[in-house]
């Protein structure tokens, strides 16, 4: 036997120590022989199984949205090694290029400095030397969640084998004029001073008005103009109404005069204008609004720029020149006021857009940029998920990705930033000629002039991570990984990049490879606290995952996020949920000492009983050795515990190969908690101390090592120290690590295991697990001390059931705490009783003696008391139209449940109450 495990565990030093293994098993610090690196000479010709984790960005550290997302593709990676799958789980991170300027531009302004002072080379080697001192942080915070990634293959999108990629890709996307360059209307940040995609803009609801503006007609009226945005009439150049609206037929060919600039505007006619919005009257300024640029467009009107990059008026602004937009905008409405043209002010609710990356209110501004053409490249995308060769989980998300798709816009990639990926083009000094090029060139390619100059833009980050599940595997090389491992079976993340990056990646891969990246796409929820809102360190409940693994142990922490991780609904993470499940953990801790103590000599012998069962145990599959030699002579609890276990690898597996983590996590928790540590153990307890029973020492020795394989994707580091804890079955095996055994299969080389001659065990072991139940329920209700043993009256026995509770009694007695069992009664006693009933037996537990009738009838009535409190407060809240309209969806369900919980326990009180009287 091994050493015995400590009294408590210690999850701190226990992390520490197997994470170091997995990594170095030998010691020797060979990175090549890393647990998790792909490609073993071992697994050639195994199956392959390769996921590519999204890049995290170099700026970040571990929040719980990773942690999530990490946890999940640990349990697939861990699961499909343990199956034979040659996996590759493949790490990196991204260098997120507005995220990292932004951090770095903040610590140059700290030593009053700017990237301007320093210029391009020194900033961004300043930017390199950042990234060396703190951009492997977030990977160092992946190994201690248990990341199993293959850490040999680690990526960077900046790193050079990604920048070829990159260059082949817009070389080519050019030549094929799905990239060009045009002067057109793109998100502008004013603070980032650079073009964002629509994706990178957050519409986020804000506090605002809308301003009624008087505008002169040519005919002496004037019509009413409703705005967001007064400073941007200093760019109009008409106004619009609806052809139907006969509010303003009369107008048609008239103009008006713009306020405070006096510039004479046309009223035009056109189908965008909504007559029931607003005044159904639109102040039309093309050089600032996408649906205007477009109206713009159709009756030819001029395109007026009237900020500047920073967001200041220009000389289009005539006397409000140099002001800050929002400062243009209160001397607009004063004088607006002034001049007896500003009509009303109207509070209004609006989404505003602002900058993903440093919540700015971004412009629409016109500039000269870069973009993809992204229908001719949609369109494929959009086939290989209708025809089923990328399949979303759960589905629904695919209807997102169809919306976003079929109404895509082309993309601007140019960002007015340093870091990042430089813009592979040259223009001619000379002839205005641009040269595209894969490599540096020397000289322009169509006059030969050495006067060229780079582009002095970058690539958008997505653009670099769009090429990511190939462009990580060596392409545009002809790598083995890439032939190995393309494409990837699994891509897991989060709803709020499909637009960003799952369909960029479907695009990209399609065109270039030409394959999709992923074959599957599991979607996870966003997670929550425990009352349904977002994380946030703005609403001051921002949770640190560091922190939480600090406190409760990392395996607790991952298996609660499994545990509620329901497909379709949203993570809903409580401290109280992640406490709980420690104690699960500390439960299997417990159950294996308890298991220590017996000497496991016996299960040796098992290998000779069959050539079956010798081969099994040498391949690990402990559960099939002995599922096979237990006979119907052998204990019932021992044949139920084996059929409980097959049924749990059964559903374990299953949850687990449809992405189900919640129920794989539930159906292990249920096993592993009740019917082993609550129940089996129990039942074993007696057998062993009486005979020391070889049958039972056997089977807690195979279920427990069952149940620690079961659970090592969820709880990687305890149940590798608990497997190291037990004897291995052969000497040679004894060094072998938990992450390397075979995960439980409930069929031996494929043919099922016939558990059906167990059926009858387990129907005895049922009816006896209920009767003690409900006897343990009756001593709780009637809050009868565990200590006092009791009688129970069993009623209405038939004679199956009879037989099976006789032959049983002395485990019942055991289990309930009972002195005596009376199966010959025929009716209720005819003393005061608790009553329960299970599978129509009426089952009585006389109280007379036991308790003190007038204090428990207190006691009760304090109880009852309390969930009327209870039930008030919550018909209140549910009463109230302000908590069900403004609480999320969960925290209303969980309170209408609460509601029925508490009367269902009311209930059964009350009855308690009324026995007693």
């Amino acid at each position: 036997m091994n050493e015995p495990l400590a009294k408590a565990y210690n999850p701190e030093a226990i992390e520490k120590k197997w994470r170091q293994r997995w990594e170095d098993p030998d010691g020797d610090h060979d990175p090549e022989k890393n647990l998790f690196k792909a490609g073993r000479n071992e697994k050639k010709d195994a199956p392959r199984f390769c996921m590519v984790i999204p890049p995290p960005n170099i700026t970040g550290q571990l929040h719980v949205g990773h942690a999530l997302n990490h946890t999940l593709q640990d349990i697939i990676a861990r699961y499909r090694r343990m199956l034979g799958d040659d996996v590759l789980w493949l790490p990196g991170t991204d260098h997120a290029g507005i995220a990292t300027q932004n951090v770095v531009e903040r610590q140059l302004k700290e030593e009053k400095q700017n990237r301007y002072q320093l210029g391009r080379e020194r900033f961004v080697k300043q930017i390199w030397a950042w990234r060396s001192q703190y951009g492997e942080r977030i990977c160092e915070q992946m190994k201690l969640l248990g990341d199993s990634v293959d850490w040999t293959r680690l990526r960077f999108t900046l790193d050079d084998g990604l920048s070829k990629a990159v260059r082949k890709v817009f070389v080519q996307l050019f030549h094929e004029k799905l990239i060009y360059q045009g002067n057109r209307l793109i998100n502008w940040c004013p603070r980032c001073r650079t073009a964002l995609s629509d994706d990178e803009v957050e519409h986020l609801p804000t506090q605002g008005h809308f301003w009624h503006i008087a505008y002169p007609v040519s005919d002496g009226s004037e019509i009413i103009i409703a705005t967001t945005r007064p400073e941007t009439l200093l760019g109009d150049t008409a106004v619009a109404v609806h052809p139907t609206d006969s509010r303003y037929l009369h107008l048609r060919g008239k103009t008006v005069t713009l306020p405070l600039l006096k510039r004479s505007l046309p009223i035009i006619i056109d189908d965008y204008v909504k007559p029931d919005e607003g005044t159904g009257a639109l102040k039309v300024t093309p050089g600032h609004d996408f649906a205007d640029f477009e109206i713009g467009v159709r009756h030819q009107l001029e395109l007026i720029s009237m900020l500047d990059e920073d967001g200041r008026v220009n000389a289009a602004g005539g006397s409000y020149a140099g002001l800050d937009r929002f400062d243009a905008r209160k001397k607009i409405v004063a004088d607006l006021e002034a001049a007896g043209q500003l009509r009303k002010v109207e509070d209004r609710e609006i989404a505003v857009g602002h900058c993903y990356r440093c919540q700015t209110i971004v412009e629409p501004r016109r500039s000269k940029q870069w973009f993809v053409r992204m229908k001719p490249l949609a369109e494929p995308a959009i086939a290989a998920v209708r025809t089923g060769r990328m399949r979303f989980v759960p589905q629904q998300w695919e209807n997102t990705y169809f919306a976003w798709m079929e109404s895509i816009r082309d993309w601007c990639i140019s960002r007015q930033i340093w870091w990042g990926h430089r813009i592979p083009v040259w223009g001619c000094a000379d002839c205005q000629h641009l040269t595209v090029s894969e490599s540096d060139p020397l000289a322009c390619e169509q006059c030969q002039s050495k006067a060229i100059e780079q582009d002095p833009d970058v690539l958008d980050t997505w653009f670099s991570s769009a090429l990511w599940p190939f462009s990580t595997l060596g392409w545009p090389a002809e790598t083995e990984d890439l032939t190995r491992f393309y494409p990837t079976n699994l891509l897991v993340t989060s709803h709020d990049i499909i637009f960003f990056w799952v369909a960029r990646m479907m695009m990209m891969g399609l065109h270039f490879m030409p394959d999709v990246p992923f074959r599957q796409c599991y979607i996870h929820a966003l997670v929550r606290d425990e009352h349904g809102k977002k994380y946030s360190k703005s609403l001051g409940n921002a949770l640190d995952p560091i922190e939480v693994m600090n406190d409760y142990g990392t395996d607790a922490f991952r298996f609660t996020l499994a545990a509620l991780a329901q497909q379709g609904r949203s993570v809903n993470l409580a401290p109280a949920r992640i406490a709980g499940y420690r104690n699960f953990v500390n439960k299997l801790w417990n159950a294996t000492r308890f298991v220590q103590q017996f000497d496991f000599r016996d299960v040796w012998k098992i290998a000779s009983r069959s050539e079956q069962a010798k081969k099994a145990l040498l391949e690990g599959a402990d559960e099939i050795v002995w599922s096979t030699d237990l006979t119907a002579e052998s204990d019932i609890a021992d044949q139920w515990i084996t059929s409980k276990l097959l049924s749990t690898i059964s559903a374990v597996r299953s949850a687990l190969d449809e992405y189900r983590f919640n129920d794989a996590a539930s159906a292990l928790y249920q096993f592993t908690w009740h019917d082993f540590c609550d129940w089996y153990v129990e039942l074993a307890k007696p057998r062993l101390s009486s005979s020391n029973d070889p049958e039972a020492r056997i089977t807690l020795f195979v279920t427990l090592r069952a149940v620690l394989r079961l659970t090592h994707p969820f709880i990687p580091f305890v149940t590798e120290e608990l497997w190291a804890s037990l004897p291995a079955n052969f000497p040679e095996q004894q060094d072998k690590l938990l992450a390397e055994e075979p995960f439980p299969d409930p069929t031996f080389r494929g043919i099922p295991i016939d558990a059906a001659r167990f059926y009858p065990a387990v129907k005895k072991m049922e009816l006896i697990i209920g009767i003690v139940s409900t006897i343990r329920t009756l001593r709780s209700e009637n809050n009868i001390s565990p200590k006092v043993k009791v009688v129970a009256i069993l009623c209405n026995v038939s004679d199956v059931d009879r037989q099976s509770i006789e032959q049983q009694e002395p485990m019942i007695n055991s289990l309930a705490r009972l002195e005596g069992l009376n199966l010959e009664s025929q009716s209720a006693p005819a003393t005061l009783s608790a009553h329960g009933v299970f599978h129509q037996i009426d089952i009585y537990v006389p109280l007379s003696g036991l308790i003190d009738i007038a204090q428990e009838q207190r006691r009760l009535q304090k109880e009852i008391d309390k969930i009327d409190q209870s039930l008030a407060a919550n018909r209140q809240k549910l009463a109230n139209p302000s908590f069900l309209q403004s609480a999320p969806q969960e925290v209303v369900e969980r309170t209408k449940r609460q509601q029925d919980e508490l009367a269902e326990t009311r209930e059964r009180l009350l009855r308690t109450v009324e026995r007693l009287r």
